[in-house]
C-alpha cells in the first residue's frame, strides 16, 4: 500500500525542472565552482525569476539552489563560515519570495511547496564525480560534509529536504543518519547508470531498501537520470521501499523521479550533446505514472517547458 503524505496534494505531484537549466537560458554563465549557487552571491533576482518560471507553468514545488552550495564550497572561494551560512540560508528565502509572489496572484491554488536541496558530494569537488560515486573518502568526511549544510536548511522554512542525485551507498548510508536527526520531511534521489544499478555500480534495489525504515524519509526516487532507465527503475523501487507497520502491514514510500533529457553531459568540456523534445518528455512522463511514480519532475536540460508539457498530459487534479 502507497500513503500519499499529506504534503503533497495531488496525484501525480508535478515539482519543477532544471535551476540551471533555466538560469542558462535567462543568459547566466553558470561556468564556476558554485554553478547556480553562485547567483546567491551576484544575482538573487535571477534565482526567484527563474523559479517563478516554473510555478507559472504549474509546478507545485521549486528546489532551492543549494545543489552547489556547501560550508566548504563557499569558504574555499574566499568567503567566511558566517557568510556562507548566509548564503545557503538566502537560497530557501528566495524560493519562498518567489511561492510568496506567486501566491498572491493565485490565491485560489494550491500554495507551492519549498524543497531545499542537498547535493552529493560530488558536486562540491566539480569533477564529475557526482556521476560517477568514486569519491574515495571516509563515511566521517561524509558525514561532516553534510551535517553542517543539513542543519542550517532544517531551520529554514523550506518544507522539507530534497536530496538528490546520490551516486553511490556509501554517501546514501550517511544521509539516511543524517535525515534522521533532522526536523523536516525529506526525499532522496540517486543517479543511475542503467536500468539496475546507481552510479557507482550498487544495485538500486539493495540502496532503497537501506531507507525504507526512515520515517523521516517520505520518497525515494531516481533524478539526473536518462529517461529510457526510468519505468524499470521505478518497478525496482516499488519492490524495496516497503515498510512493515506495527499492524504487520507493509506501507511503501512514495516514488519520486526526475530524470534529465536523456542528452549527455560531457565534464571536459561542459558541454550537452542531444536532444529531447517537451511532447517526448510529456509522453514518457504519462508512462513513469503509469509504472507507479507519484512525484513526477525534471532535472538537467528540462525547463518550464517541460514541465508545461508534463502538467497538461499529466495532471488530474490541479
Amino acid at each position: 500500500m502507497q500513503l500519499r503524505h499529506p504534503i503533497f496534494d495531488s496525484f501525480p505531484f508535478i515539482i519543477d525542472g532544471g535551476l540551471a537549466t533555466q538560469l542558462e537560458a535567462q543568459g547566466h554563465d553558470l561556468n564556476h565552482p558554485l554553478w547556480s549557487a553562485k547567483l546567491l552571491l551576484d544575482n538573487p533576482q535571477a534565482i526567484i525569476d527563474a523559479h517563478l518560471a516554473y510555478l507559472k507553468v504549474g509546478a507545485k514545488c521549486i528546489i532551492s539552489a543549494t545543489y552547489q552550495a556547501s560550508i566548504q564550497g563557499f569558504t574555499s572561494l574566499g568567503l567566511s563560515v558566517e557568510a556562507a551560512e548566509d548564503a545557503i540560508k538566502l537560497s530557501v528565502e528566495l524560493a519562498r519570495k518567489a511561492v510568496d509572489l506567486y501566491h498572491q496572484q493565485h490565491p485560489d491554488k494550491f500554495k507551492p511547496l519549498v524543497a531545499a536541496s542537498v547535493g552529493p558530494y560530488g558536486a562540491y569537488l566539480a569533477n564529475g564525480s557526482e556521476y560517477t560515486g568514486d569519491y574515495q573518502v571516509s563515511d566521517e568526511e561524509l558525514y561532516q560534509f553534510h551535517a553542517k549544510r543539513l542543519k542550517i536548511l532544517s531551520a529554514t522554512s523550506a518544507d522539507l529536504l530534497a536530496c538528490e542525485t546520490i551516486p553511490n551507498q556509501q554517501e546514501a548510508k550517511v544521509l539516511n543518519q543524517l535525515i534522521a536527526l533532522q526536523n523536516k520531511p525529506a526525499w532522496v534521489c540517486f543517479s543511475c547508470r542503467n536500468e539496475q544499478q546507481i552510479s557507482d555500480g550498487n544495485l538500486l534495489a539493495d540502496t532503497a531498501k537501506l531507507l525504507a525504515q526512515n520515517d523521516n524519509i517520505v520518497a525515494i526516487g531516481v533524478n539526473c537520470t536518462s529517461p529510457q532507465y526510468i519505468p524499470a527503475l521505478i518497478s525496482i523501487l516499488r519492490q524495496n521501499t516497503s515498510k512493515q507497520s506495527t499492524s504487520k502491514q507493509s506501507t511503501s514510500k512514495q516514488i519520486i523521479v526526475y530524470p534529465n533529457s536523456g542528452e549527455r553531459f560531457h565534464a571536459e568540456t561542459k558541454t550537452w550533446h542531444g536532444t529531447a523534445e517537451p511532447l517526448e518528455c510529456a509522453n514518457a512522463a504519462k508512462e513513469w505514472i503509469e509504472a507507479g511514480a507519484t512525484i513526477i519532475g525534471g532535472c538537467c536540460r528540462m525547463g518550464p517547458l517541460h514541465i508545461e508539457a508534463i502538467v497538461a498530459k499529466c495532471m488530474i487534479a490541479k
